[in-house]
């Protein structure tokens, strides 16, 4: 399950339009020659501290990932759009910067998102074994945004995540959370925790049992996102069990008092029960054993169209945009012999299940720190006077100290020097030592 699946609330007339580029001008005397180094919105460079941190980020989530049994994939940039946006949301589509193969003339997609490159491996995978087949896998890699998610969001972000296919139980939604949460733990964050959970499936079911048309579910969900409750109570009076509607919006943050608020026919549902069930359990979960604070959103629906059951974002102090999302989707179609253009037509029993979560890494570095590594050069002029046993000497020591984890720069002149020096390794009575 990836942040991006519909990560962007975007609207539709902000859908990129497809132009010509005219050839760069050529630079004159006159021209501005820092325009050159402009970058497009929501693209930036990671310098020094921040692309160590983000690097950091991805070896030791990465490596955490792979001990917890999760299959470490890495999907291409690019697909053809036919397998990349198949059964994909509009949000995603629009997220989705496309270009012309110029071998083939075909049309491809960079990806605006890895989990749907992660559901193509997994068919192709287990094509041969069986829906009863459970796998994991891991991947982190940069997707690329035809729009920026939020405000000052990256249209480059490091997208890290994990997904378990082929299980249909809520204890896969419970190790994808305990993972998620040892990763947030081992990154050693200066920020709190907290999480909003929510039920995409019990507005599904209300909406099977009311018989309501795509057209009024829409309308709701649109009430439900801006949070428009005197509209929302207008509206779902004209509706068949509009009362229900109503309640999970004015009631759908506390279990007890929805469940009160919903009529028998609403209330006494296997499936809204075992749904709601379900958002216990996690919420009970995550209190006990990684004292966070929990929320519950039964109008969350942002990936209605993708999710099918429990959803979850993870937001870091105050900030508006989740690090974190996951929650339940159906996987690619299992038998090999459909063609891809079928599959979105699929019944089902072809569907596997599957639950997972991504990581905005670009996202989670603004709360870290790097830990403290001091940066030692060599005493340049000490170098010039060796021979080859000194040099010999004076490689083993440098290679001693980067072992250690310290930073050694060994000048190639004698103003190779560094403002951040904190140490310089010189020559004492014939011993390379330390000093300040």
């Amino acid at each position: 399950m990836s942040a991006c699946s519909d990560s962007a609330n975007l609207s539709s007339s902000s859908q990129p339009k497809s132009t010509v580029s005219a050839p760069s001008p050529q630079l004159n005397a006159g021209s501005d020659i820092a325009n050159i180094w402009l970058l497009p919105d929501g693209v930036t460079d990671l310098l020094s501290n921040e692309a160590q941190k983000q690097e950091m980020l991805r070896y030791q989530m990465t490596k955490h990932l792979v001990g917890c049994g999760y299959e470490l994939i890495c999907p291409p940039m690019i697909e053809y759009t036919e397998s990349l946006l198949n059964n994909a949301s509009e949000d995603l589509k629009r997220q989705t910067f496309k270009i012309i193969d110029q071998l083939t003339g075909r049309l491809m997609g960079v990806r605006a998102d890895i989990t749907p490159q992660i559901l193509r491996i997994d068919a192709h995978l287990n094509q041969h074994q069986g829906r009863q087949h459970i796998a994991r896998y891991c991947y982190a890699g940069h997707v690329i945004h035809t729009l920026p998610t939020g405000l000052f969001g990256s249209r480059t972000p490091l997208q890290l995540g994990a997904e378990i296919f082929g299980c249909a139980d809520i204890s896969a939604d419970i190790e994808l959370l305990d993972v998620l949460f040892g990763l947030l733990d081992r990154a050693d964050l200066k920020a709190s925790r907290h999480v909003d959970i929510g039920q995409v499936s019990i507005f599904k079911r209300l909406c099977e049992i009311a018989q309501i048309s795509n057209s009024d579910s829409q309308q709701l969900m649109s009430l439900y996102a801006n949070k428009a409750l005197p509209e929302l109570k207008r509206i779902s009076t004209e509706m068949p069990m509009g009362a229900d509607f109503y309640a999970l919006a004015a009631n759908g943050h506390d279990l007890a008092t929805l469940k009160a608020a919903l009529s028998p026919v609403a209330s006494e549902d296997p499936q809204i029960n075992e749904a709601m069930s379900q958002i216990a359990t996690i919420k009970q979960h995550l209190e006990q054993n990684w004292q966070c604070h929990v929320s519950i959103d039964i109008t969350e629906l942002s990936g209605y169209h993708y999710h099918t059951g429990l959803v979850f974002n993870v937001y870091l102090n105050n900030d508006i945009q989740a690090v974190a999302r996951g929650g339940r989707f159906d996987g690619m179609v299992m038998n090999a012999d459909i063609d891809v253009n079928t599959m979105a037509n699929s019944t089902e029993k072809d569907k596997r299940c599957a639950a997972g979560f991504s990581l905005d890494l670009t996202r989670l570095q603004s709360h870290i720190e790097l830990p403290e590594q001091d940066l030692i050069v060599v005493d340049y002029a000490a170098c010039q006077q060796l021979n080859s046993d000194g040099q010999s000497a004076l490689n083993n020591k440098i290679a001693e100290l980067r072992e250690q984890g310290y930073r050694v720069i060994k000048p190639l002149t004698a103003s190779d020097s560094h403002s951040q020096q904190s140490q310089r390794l010189q020559l004492q009575n014939g011993v390379w030592q330390l000093s300040i």
